[in-house]
């Protein structure tokens, strides 16, 4: 009977799955757009739901506006609920108009960037308008009963089987709404052939604007009733958006029902393995549930995907230009030169920023390898580098190998884990390579970090000061002395060889045939290029980078544990590579200046002390402005706004015809 419990009290987790997914593939259906800030969304709305039933208090998402204002003292549930629905059909329908109506036939990359901006603008703006309410310790009263339903030995809360019965409703009014309705009929014509759809006078957009309401509500209510199950936390909650993706994957978000099915056969699975760790001693205890949603990914991809795009793929041609790179050199050099000489004289702070801005570079730098040169989409980038801090450390205390071998084994780990990581490349690409990496991401942070020998447990680790020679080389120092300048010297100076050595790749034959494959991989292979193995090697290049940056992350810390590299950071780092300029090594500096805790943080603090919390807002902001108005990036942007017009200006773009001559 434990088992059976045990399933049935899953059947909670899974609807909301369901439910989310249900939203994904609304939103699909009506604009080929696979949302990440999906979950975010329900996310906010939860908030605002709450916050109304607590204070009767209404608070909106825009900056600039006032954050709330008084609508009623205290409303009933149902009164709430009915605001917070209003609430969510309105942000859906502004998210549609303003971000994802202009990317509806944009670069896949272009689409995956907006949802992961605005998935980052939501938190912060949960965080700036709720403060330390927005933690997961919050007390929550959902308006379902939550009272024990007893069936002879099994006894489970009732809101259970009330949110079963809910998504089953939900998916059955969409079945009949898409089948019966205008509406459902409109939307299945404009997925099916949105041309064809406008010829008979059907608006795509209209359409678009009716699902994405309907989606941003089923978020919404789906968090709101599920909140004292899953618990409501702004990170935490956003993510859920991985296995509501992995239930809609199968039916290739399109099947109602398969997503619901297999949405409510996640959670249940997922409650079984926790009552399985329980019985079973010897398994771990580490998030094995999580590994659940990659396993679905997974098996889809391996089973769907395709080795080669077909001739109408054209990820490569859209992604932003990977141009010239001989001037990348010495612009790396006078960068390096000037922050070494500004470390000799600045105070902590900017110190501080300057070591953050350069590991951040090494991070973006992974990026620009796999996205920017060879057009895969990868969201593992700060799982990788955590598995190179971890064993680090675990090298140094348990293998006793000091500075420079302990974190040379750690990089070559995180090469293996990325490679790994890269096999779904292999069948995959754009969109559904995000997926999986994604999936890949959570689970590496749940099974891998959560296990107490290999990062510490709730304690952490402890990354052993780097010394050569004695000479101290870690950023430990007494009082203002905080960080050495040694340490911040010597981070500037690997992010510039690093900087240095990609743009030096981009020249190289290696590069050619990235960027080979990133143009058509199709042309790439008919030209005898190992389309295969240039992916592979990109993704361990990338790799060995990601992993740099983790144990260079590590000494700056001192002390790292699982949060020090979670999911989000991954999803921050893609996103701000993607506003500085994805494909230029150029692109990764600037992006290291807009890291968090960096040089725009260090500034913005001088200029202002209140300012630098909207930081992650603005940001979240301005990378939903590149990738509807600025695809290039502003590296990009600014190349081709001095690059001349006239024949030949296009010369210098990145689109080289596959080196026939080049077999690897």
């Amino acid at each position: 009977m434990t088992h059976l419990t045990f399933l049935i009290v899953g059947l909670g987790g899974g609807a909301v799955i369901a439910a989310l997914g249900l939203g994904v593939v609304v939103a699909h259906r009506a604009s080929r757009v696979v949302n990440f800030a999906h979950a975010a969304m329900g996310m906010y709305i939860a908030f605002v739901y709450y916050e109304l039933r607590s204070t009767g208090d209404l608070v909106q998402p825009l900056l600039g506006l006032p954050g709330r204002f008084h609508l009623i003292d205290r409303p009933t549930e149902v009164t709430a609920f009915v605001i917070a629905m209003v609430v969510a059909a309105l942000c859906g329908a502004f998210i549609h108009a303003v971000i994802f109506r202009p990317l509806r036939n944009a670069a896949p990359l272009a689409r995956v960037v907006a949802s992961l901006g605005l998935f980052v603008y939501l938190i912060a703006i949960v965080g700036l308008r709720f403060g330390s309410q927005s933690a997961s310790s919050r007390v929550l009263e959902g308006p379902l009963p939550n009272e024990l339903v007893t069936w002879g030995d099994i006894r489970v809360p009732a809101d259970r089987y009330w949110l079963a019965v809910i998504v089953v409703a939900a998916a059955f009014v969409l079945w009949l709404g898409y089948r019966y309705t205008h509406l459902g009929l409109a939307t299945r014509a404009v997925a099916g052939n949105e041309r064809g759809a406008i010829l008979v006078g059907i608006s795509p957009n209209a359409v678009g604007l009716a699902n994405w309401m309907v989606a941003t509500m089923l978020a919404g209510a789906a968090i709101i009733l599920a909140a004292p199950v899953v618990r409501l936390d702004p990170s935490t909650t956003s993510l859920l958006v991985v296995p509501a993706v992995a239930a809609a994957l199968p039916g290739r978000f399109n099947s109602v029902w398969g997503t619901v099915v297999i949405g409510l056969a996640i959670g249940m699975v997922q409650s079984e393995i926790l009552n399985l760790q329980g019985e079973w001693t010897w398994l771990p205890r580490i998030g094995l549930q999580q590994g659940v949603p990659l396993l679905v990914i997974v098996a889809t991809l391996a089973l769907r995907g395709d080795v080669l795009p077909d001739r109408s793929s054209t990820l490569g041609s859209t992604l932003p230009q990977a141009g010239d790179t001989r001037n990348v050199p010495p612009i790396a050099g006078l960068v390096f030169v000037m922050a070494a000489i500004a470390a000799l004289f600045v105070n902590a702070e900017w110190r501080s920023a300057l070591i953050v801005s350069a590991i951040a570079t090494i991070f973006a730098l992974s990026v620009v390898v796999v996205t920017g040169y060879v057009g895969q989409i990868s969201l593992a980038t700060f799982a990788v580098a955590g598995v190179a801090a971890f064993a680090m450390v675990r090298a140094s205390d348990d293998l006793g190998l000091a500075f420079p071998l302990a974190p040379l084994l750690g990089i070559a780990v995180a090469v293996v884990v990325g490679y790994l990581t890269a096999l779904p490349a292999v069948r995959v690409r754009g969109l559904n390579l995000a997926i999986a990496t994604l999936a890949g991401a959570v689970a590496i942070e749940e099974l891998v970090f959560k296990w107490a020998w290999f990062t510490g447990g709730f304690a952490g680790a402890t990354a052993e000061s780097p010394s050569l020679f004695g000479w101290d080389l870690g950023p430990e120092a007494i009082g203002a002395a905080f960080p050495r300048r040694t340490f911040v010297v010597l981070t500037l100076l690997l992010a510039a060889l690093c900087v240095v050595g990609v743009a030096n790749l981009r020249r190289s034959s290696t590069g050619r045939r990235w960027l080979a494959v990133r143009a058509n991989e199709r042309a790439a292979a008919a030209a005898g290029i190992a389309v295969v193995r240039v992916k592979l090697t990109a993704f361990a290049a990338a790799s060995a980078l990601a992993g740099l940056a983790g144990v260079l992350s590590a000494y700056s810390a001192s002390i790292v544990s699982a949060s020090s590299f979670g999911v989000f950071d991954s999803l921050v780092t893609v996103a701000i590579a993607y506003l500085a300029g994805i494909a230029s090594p150029i692109g990764a500096l600037v992006a290291g200046g807009l890291a968090e805790g960096g040089l725009l943080t260090a500034l913005v603090d001088t200029v202002n002390d209140d300012a630098s919390q909207y930081q992650f807002a603005v940001n979240g902001v301005l990378l939903i402005v590149a990738a509807v108005k600025f695809p290039q990036g502003i590296v990009g942007t600014g190349t081709r706004a001095r690059r001349p017009s006239g024949f030949g200006a296009g010369a210098a773009t990145d689109q080289t015809s596959p080196p026939v001559n080049h077999r690897p």
